[in-house]
């Protein structure tokens, strides 16, 4: 198809409309009537050949064609926004979007940035923090620094550093625990990861006990609930030194289980930008040191 033929209102209206599932919404967003909206969607419809939505009578859902046409446009039109925003008050700057899982943000990253940008000023950095689960092209990231085992499909891995798990809590929990049988007792703080606790235990020669505690989705809260003496939590220890430092946890155990490390992840699909390659280099120098 030739896209010169394809009308730019139209894909507008049906990426809005698609991310809404409302005409209605889209048509407030780009602030046109939600008949307009309703007329643009259906000549870009005619246009291709395809239905794009199923209308319901309270709202809309994708095709399987909608589906396949939304993530597309949806990244095209993130980078066209990034790029225009480049040009900002008659200045050229280089925008780099990283994607961080919150951990490793706030205990390694945020104290080193303020060096990335003496040395790259030009750099425009936009920092998503997340709980490890984002995607990459829908949240249109140029890196995504993530914890696991550096698998993902289309992704360029590169390892960063391994996060072995290690047991903390709060100084007046740690006082009565002798040994890691005595975590038997305790509420035990858990992620969504449900083997973690299970490793750790085998790791100590044991089996671990059948109670289970509260689960949380960012070691950052995880953390905060054992500084506050709700339970012991298992974590990468590494990433909560000021947290041990300032006594307000304490490792009961030198035990650790390691099952994962941080990488920094791209598509494949993407070329690297000039932001891109200062960042890699400036972080993995950062970590040599």
């Amino acid at each position: 198809m030739d896209i010169s033929q394809l009308p730019l209102n139209a894909l507008r209206a049906f990426e809005a409309s698609a991310r809404h599932t409302s005409f209605t919404r889209a048509g407030l967003e780009l602030r046109v009537t939600q008949t307009a909206i309703s007329h643009q969607v259906k000549s870009l419809e005619e246009v291709l050949g395809v239905t794009l939505f199923k209308r319901l009578p309270r709202g809309l859902t994708l095709t399987d064609e909608g589906q396949a046409l939304l993530p597309v446009l949806t990244d095209a039109f993130q980078r066209m926004s990034a790029t225009l925003s480049q040009f900002e008050e008659g200045n050229f700057h280089e925008i780099l979007t990283l994607g961080v899982v919150g951990t490793f943000a706030i205990g390694w990253l945020l104290p080193r940035l303020a060096a990335f940008k003496v040395l790259h000023p030009h750099v425009d950095l936009r920092l998503k923090t997340n709980n490890n689960r984002s995607d990459i092209l829908i949240d249109g990231l140029d890196f995504f620094i993530r914890f696991g085992d550096g698998a993902w499909h289309g992704t360029e891995a590169i390892h960063l550093m391994e996060a072995p798990l290690s047991a903390v809590c709060a100084p007046a929990i740690a006082a009565d625990l002798r040994s890691p049988a005595d975590l038997a007792s305790v509420e035990l703080l858990r992620s969504y990861r449900l083997d973690e606790w299970s490793l750790w235990f085998r790791a100590a020669g044991m089996d671990p006990p059948g109670r289970r505690g509260w689960v949380f989705d960012s070691s950052l809260t995880l953390v905060e609930a054992a500084a506050r003496g709700v339970g012991v939590a298992l974590v990468p220890v590494a990433m909560f030194g000021h947290d041990l430092d300032a006594g307000r946890i304490v490792r009961p155990f030198a035990i650790t289980a390691l099952t994962g490390s941080y990488w920094l992840t791209r598509l494949k699909s993407r070329g690297e930008t000039a932001s891109m390659k200062a960042f890699r280099h400036w972080l993995l120098s950062e970590l040599e040191r």
